[in-house]
């Protein structure tokens, strides 16, 4: 009887433990991720998914996410599109039946339309990295820009260097694929609104290629002040600025997409120095101690870090953000576009005053873009230098 006396209170104490723990541990909020992580063009979105699994590990490790009554783990969902609109459909379609309503992706325009469907569909609001216009404009609702984009900061950085650089003449190449070729029609139009003298739009190039020779060479000889690299992803930026270089252009290059400093070092080294693109959304200058905790925190995870991430770590903090704003939305996306045009918090990766909150009324005519500063960089000796920083409305 002894032993059984004692083997009940013992049972009972650990029922009771059990109980305890579980009547404490914290919901879990899911976030997905649908985007590319393997290919040319990789760097885009192992960039997010690093930035929101450092940010959610370390929102975790703070004891949770409190939205309303309710205390969230956040958990990150990750799908790679391998940059295939297809692969994108079902991407989104694997974060519905999972029961999940805020999704940070796609990174590109093929993937960021293809998905609008299934989001719409089924309840989903999603950040893409992408920057069709229709995706933003009504009727469309349920994406939210996540970056600035190239119609945004193209005519900002072709001002700078008109202003600063006496750029008078531009060349622009792209990839043969519809996001390429769209950013390089926005900034064909945007270079002819400054009154720069367009002297090539028309010169392509296929992904796969690895001999930019001959496809640069026609650009070259037109010897343009400026030559852009629109679109350009991360893999295919260093090869071609190294043939632009080996062939004698001494002019000034850019892109309006974000790129990787370790890749540019790796693939085109000190050719590649003078190189401007689009960079992170922080400088040192504006940096916050948090900023700063998230660069030491990622690089600490993932042995690395990628400028880049100074802007992806923004879309997770504006769903969680909103979310707290209004507890009502963690199921009903309809609520959550309600908070969108009032939403306004206090910006943790900026000193002073700055603020989180949507932007977008003059590009779409409504709020569906996060407002992040556009930091433009030059590349010099191994990593990135900031050139100048902006704001877009």
């Amino acid at each position: 009887m002894r032993k059984s006396i004692v083997k009940t209170v013992v049972s009972a104490a650990v029922s009771l433990s059990l109980f305890s723990g579980m009547a404490y541990a914290n919901e879990t909020l899911k976030i997905g991720f649908v985007g590319v992580t393997s290919g040319p063009a990789a760097a885009w979105g192992i960039s997010n998914v690093r930035s929101m699994q450092t940010r959610a590990e370390w929102l975790n490790e703070l004891g949770g996410v409190k939205i309303g009554d309710t205390t969230y783990d956040i958990e990150v969902v990750t799908f790679d599109d391998q940059k295939d609109p297809k692969r994108a459909i079902a991407g989104m379609e694997k974060m519905a039946q999972e029961g999940i309503h805020y999704v940070v992706g796609p990174n590109v325009d093929d993937g960021a339309a293809a998905v609008r469907p299934v989001a719409e569909k089924n309840g989903i609001i999603y950040f893409p990295y992408a920057f069709p216009k229709s995706l933003y404009t009504p009727p469309a609702s349920n994406a939210i820009l996540g970056m600035i984009a190239n119609y945004q900061s193209g005519p900002a950085i072709y001002k700078y260097l008109k202003e600063n650089k006496g750029v008078k003449s531009i060349a622009f190449i792209a990839a043969n694929e519809s996001d390429p070729l769209s950013q390089r029609d926005g900034g064909i139009e945007a270079a002819k609104a400054l009154g720069l003298d367009v002297v090539s739009s028309n010169i392509t190039y296929q992904v796969d290629t690895t001999d930019f020779t001959p496809v640069i060479t026609p650009v070259i000889k037109q010897n343009p002040d400026l030559l852009v690299l629109s679109g350009v992803a991360p893999a295919n930026a260093p090869q071609l600025i190294r043939s632009a270089r080996e062939l004698g252009y001494q002019g000034l290059i850019s892109t309006e997409t974000a790129q990787d400093a370790q890749v540019l070092k790796e693939g085109a080294g000190d050719l590649a120095n003078g190189f401007i693109s689009v960079g992170g959304a922080s400088t040192p200058e504006i940096a916050s101690d948090t900023m700063r905790e998230f660069v030491e925190r990622y690089t600490k995870m993932f042995g690395e870090y990628n400028d880049e991430s100074n802007t992806k770590v923004y879309a997770l903090e504006y769903i969680v953000e909103t979310l707290k704003a209004n507890p009502a939305a963690i199921g009903d996306v309809e609520e959550f576009k309600k908070t969108v045009d009032t939403f306004q918090t206090a910006n943790p990766y900026m000193k002073g005053d700055a603020v989180l909150k949507y932007v977008g009324t003059t590009s779409f005519t409504q709020k569906r873009q996060v407002m992040v500063p556009l930091v433009v960089n030059v590349y010099e000796n191994g990593k990135f230098e900031t050139l100048f920083v902006a704001e877009v409305d």
